[in-house]
C-alpha cells in the first residue's frame, strides 16, 4: 500500500475516536502504538511493574545515570556534587535570593540545604548579608571565585548533558520535554505545601478522589 494512502487511513481512524485530537497527539499516538506492538512478556515469576513505574523507573534510572557523570564532570572545579552547582546557578540567576529559596528551588531538606550552603561559603564561593528590609533574612550572591567556578563548571554540565541525550534526534528532545514538561509544572507548584502530609493526603490531592 502507498505510504501516503495509509497515513490517510490512519489519521481518518484515529479521527473517529478523537474527534478533538491534534496531528501532535496523532503522532504520539502512532509512537504509543508502535511500541506497544515490540513490548515483551515477562516471565511470569517476575514481579513487573506496570506503565507508571515503568515510566517512572526509567526516568529515575536517567537522573541516576546524570547525577553520577556530573559529579564525575565536576571533580576538578572545586564543587563535590551537582547540587552544589544547582545552588550557585539559583543565586546567580534569581540575583541575590534568600536562602530557603535557594534551598527549596533545588529541591534539598532544609538541614542539608543549609550545611552545602555553609560549605560553598567556607570555601569562598558565596557569600552572605542582611535583607535591607528585614535585617532577620539573609541574601546570598557569589563572589567573583564563585562566578568563575560556576562559568567553568556549566561548560562541563552542558557536555554531560549532551552526552547523555545524545542517542536522541533534535525533534525526539522537544517531544521529550512538551510531555514531561507539565509533570514538572504541576509537582513544582505543590511540592513544598505536601512535604509535611501523609501520602494519602497526598495521593487524594492530586488523583482528584
Amino acid at each position: 500500500m502507498n505510504k501516503a494512502v495509509e497515513l490517510v487511513k490512519l489519521w481518518g481512524a484515529y479521527e473517529e475516536l478523537h474527534p478533538d485530537g491534534t496531528i501532535e497527539d496523532f503522532c504520539r499516538h502512532q509512537l504509543s502504538v508502535s511500541l506497544k506492538k515490540e513490548k515483551q512478556i515477562a516471565p511470569e515469576w517476575q514481579l513487573v511493574p506496570d506503565i507508571n513505574g515503568q515510566l517512572v523507573i526509567l526516568i529515575r534510572k536517567i537522573g541516576k545515570f546524570h547525577i553520577m557523570y556530573s559529579n564525575k564532570a565536576l571533580e576538578a572545579t572545586g564543587l563535590d556534587q551537582i547540587e552544589e552547582f544547582g545552588i550557585l546557578a539559583i543565586i546567580f540567576n534569581k540575583k541575590n535570593p534568600i536562602k530557603s529559596e535557594v534551598i527549596y528551588d533545588n529541591l534539598l531538606e532544609l538541614s542539608s540545604g543549609t550545611n552545602m550552603l555553609i560549605r560553598l561559603k567556607k570555601r569562598g564561593l558565596i557569600t552572605e548579608y542582611p535583607d535591607k528590609e528585614d535585617k532577620r533574612v539573609k541574601r546570598l550572591k557569589l563572589t567573583v571565585k564563585g562566578e568563575e567556578t560556576l562559568k567553568k563548571a556549566k561548560q562541563l554540565v552542558l557536555k554531560v548533558a549532551g552526552m547523555m541525550v545524545n542517542s536522541l534526534t533534535e525533534d525526539d528532545k522537544q517531544l521529550c520535554i512538551q510531555m514531561l514538561s507539565p509533570i514538572n509544572a504541576r509537582f513544582s507548584s505543590i511540592f513544598q505545601k505536601q512535604k509535611n502530609k501523609s501520602f494519602e493526603e497526598v495521593y487524594q490531592e492530586n488523583m482528584g478522589d
